[in-house]
């Protein structure tokens, strides 16, 4: 994975309660086993009508949502069924953190073992970051090793996170990647414990 230490980005605001992983990237498009290329489908059936067309009343074909990569919504965004591909679809098209008042269990441990950084703020907080979000110049920075997210303009709040969670992000591993730091411990145990002929 890709370290996460600190981003500066864009923000777009999708002021919608109970997203589902099923608008972040519908069944239909769970064919693939690469982690790639379900970018393209994120929020498709908000984003395009029936016939293709791109719908420009969604938030992220707005031309000031453009580019960005920090994603601000309602509370228990990610709610409905588990699937990972959401987190994946959400960073392929370019989001590296996504900040809400509230995420879906599952759905909020998805994106730390895959390297996106849910952020829990007070509502109050939020509804500052859409409304903002909403000026195609609103940038926003958020330091993992800080735990913080701040502007230009005098916002700045901290977040939690898990400590395990952030030390992997901070290095760019997930759980596999961690296996490999104890590999000669694990192979020193298999040696001593059923040594080879």
């Amino acid at each position: 994975m890709k370290p996460f230490t600190i981003h500066r980005g864009k923000t777009a605001g999708i002021d919608r309660a109970n997203i589902d992983t099923d608008q972040i990237i519908p069944k239909q498009f769970l064919k693939r086993i690469e982690r790639t290329g379900f970018g393209q489908f994120l929020f498709y059936d908000w984003r395009y009508f029936s016939d293709g067309t791109s719908n420009p009343e969604f938030e992220l074909n707005r031309p000031e949502n453009e580019g960005a990569t920090i994603l601000v919504a309602g509370e228990n965004f990610g709610c409905g069924s588990s699937r990972e591909h959401a987190p994946w679809a959400l960073q392929d098209y370019g989001f590296r953190a996504i900040i809400a008042p509230s995420f879906a269990d599952i759905f909020y441990n998805n994106c730390l073992k895959n390297g996106l950084l849910p952020i829990r703020l007070d509502q109050e907080d939020v509804r500052y970051l859409l409304k903002q979000s909403q000026r195609a110049d609103y940038e926003l920075t958020v330091s993992l090793e800080e735990q913080r997210v701040f502007d230009d303009e005098g916002f700045s709040r901290p977040f939690d996170i898990d400590p395990y969670r952030k030390q992997l992000l901070l290095k760019g591993w997930d759980e596999i990647d961690l296996t490999f730091v104890y590999e000669p411990y694990i192979a020193a145990y298999e040696q001593k414990h059923c040594p080879r002929p």
